[in-house]
């Protein structure tokens, strides 16, 4: 599961993710806060050079409606060449989502906790994930959607949760967005993370509000005990 996650763009960054020369070049806001139905940036297959801002949480083309329920907002690795929708969108519809850490929850006799997760480097990244595009048949309205992927977590997010988002390196950016490349070589991009590369730290519940949107939201914490005491 990921349901929340940040894109903060370090000054002078020089990464080799296209996420940071996109949302330099955009001039994209800062988010300490990401959450679902919110408009996002994205980078998809037919338009790799272009930031474009989506709905997080995937309304199918074929819904009737746009207030559909069922929006996914995340999508399994293991069911993708499975279900029906994702089977279709793997094959012609991906995207990059760009970010530099995401959150989850760790569930002790003291309550939830929220925990930041990102690379040690700091960097950003981007997830792979899946869209959609909506269309309004009377009003010609179009709304563009995205789902974040998920794999089982690797060492280093398996304590406070069994899932984790894909996360991509720089290198397979690239084929992720590969029109050419077939369902075997873009499942083998969907694992775990190298947890040597990343790290964690306790934040505040300050995370749970979406309406939270500031710096606050990803400053450290003490670990449990202290702060639900």
């Amino acid at each position: 599961m990921c349901g929340r996650y940040t894109i903060i763009p370090k000054k002078g960054a020089k990464g080799g993710s296209k996420a940071v020369k996109l949302l330099e070049k955009y001039h994209a806001n800062t988010r300490y806060n990401a959450a679902p139905s919110q408009l996002l940036p994205v980078m998809t297959n037919e338009e790799p050079d272009k930031l474009q801002f989506f709905s997080w949480g995937l309304l199918p083309h074929w819904s009737k409606e746009k207030s559909y329920k069922h929006k996914f907002v995340n999508a399994r690795t293991e069911t993708l060449t499975e279900k029906p929708m994702f089977r279709e969108l793997i094959n012609s519809k991906r995207c990059l989502v760009p970010a530099d850490s995401f959150y989850e929850w760790r569930t002790s006799s003291a309550g939830k906790q929220p925990y930041r997760f990102l690379l040690k480097n700091e960097e950003l990244f981007s997830f792979a994930g899946l869209w959609d595009e909506w269309a309004d048949k009377e009003t010609g309205e179009v709304v563009g959607s995205f789902t974040i992927i998920t794999t089982e977590a690797n060492e280093l997010v398996r304590p406070t949760h069994d899932r984790m988002p894909v996360m991509l390196h720089p290198k397979e950016e690239e084929a992720w967005l590969d029109v050419t490349k077939g369902n075997k070589v873009l499942l083998d991009l969907l694992k775990p993370y190298p947890a040597e590369e990343m790290k964690e730290y306790a934040v505040s519940p300050l995370v749970n509000s979406p309406v939270n949107d500031s710096p606050a939201v990803v400053a450290p914490v003490p670990e449990q005990g202290s702060l639900f005491s």
